[in-house]
């Protein structure tokens, strides 16, 4: 599965949030999404999921028609607390789910929450977890319906470091193993310099750069999308890694 996203523009009333974004993310490849607070991450990943009215085209193999098995996991997550871990997760399968639970139901989140180590919270409420918790808990619900498009908004913003290593490492293994196509919100730009095929950087609704991490997360471009001054190093396995030195602009205090 591949997604070719050309002139689009999302508008909230008179506002202009996105404004004539062209990408390209292809299969069997994760594009990290990045950008300062309020750029229109969130928004594009919602207008390709189709839950926001937009202009231009989203093409899906080169048709419009958008893929019934779409993981999507959004900022915003929400649950009745009520909940288990396993009905939260297979409410991921909606589209599949008959009268009764089926056998191969149950096995497909089994296997998922193999995949992220949560067998021991199966049988546990959505009140009784912690924030990191209930964050796994969502991407194994985007996870379990076996997509071909995953869309994640900050899916490792709550996890402390090794769960974060962990989650990345499940995507990019997944959409590569399964053919994906990934778009993935990150705000640590050094993971989308590690785990990210792709990246598109944005600024005020604006796409600034799009491409090999390398040349998209360069010290010019953090400088034009951030306002901040960084330091380019290099890790021994040759991954770039940027250290945030000062703010462009300093805050005045009265």
């Amino acid at each position: 599965m591949s997604i070719n996203v050309q002139g689009l523009s999302v508008h909230y009333g008179t506002r202009i949030v996105l404004q004539d974004i062209n990408l390209y993310a292809g299969t069997g490849r994760v594009l990290g999404i990045v950008g300062p607070n309020g750029s229109g991450k969130s928004t594009l990943i919602k207008a390709v999921a189709g839950l926001l009215k937009a202009s231009g085209r989203i093409n899906f193999n080169g048709s419009e028609a958008r893929p019934k098995s779409v993981g999507y996991m959004p900022q915003d997550l929400q649950a009745p607390m009520a909940l288990t871990v396993i009905e939260v997760v297979l409410l991921g399968r909606i589209a599949q789910l008959r009268l009764r639970v089926s056998a191969e139901d149950l096995e497909a989140v089994r296997q998922v929450l193999q995949l992220l180590g949560m067998e021991a919270l199966a049988g546990r409420y959505l009140s009784e977890l912690s924030g990191g918790q209930r964050q796994m808990v969502f991407l194994a619900q985007s996870l379990v319906s076996q997509p071909t498009v995953l869309l994640l908004d900050e899916p490792i913003s709550a996890l402390d470091i090794c769960h974060q290593l962990e989650v990345l490492e499940v995507v990019r293994a997944m959409t590569l193993e399964r053919g994906l196509c990934t778009l993935m919100v990150l705000h640590d730009l050094n993971a989308a310099a590690r785990y990210a095929d792709d990246v598109a950087l944005l600024r005020e609704g604006c796409l600034v750069a799009c491409g090999d991490p390398v040349d998209v997360l360069s010290v010019e471009n953090i400088a034009t999308g951030f306002d901040v001054e960084a330091e380019a190093l290099t890790c021994l396995d040759g991954t770039g890694v940027l250290i945030p030195r000062r703010p462009v602009r300093m805050l005045t205090v009265a």
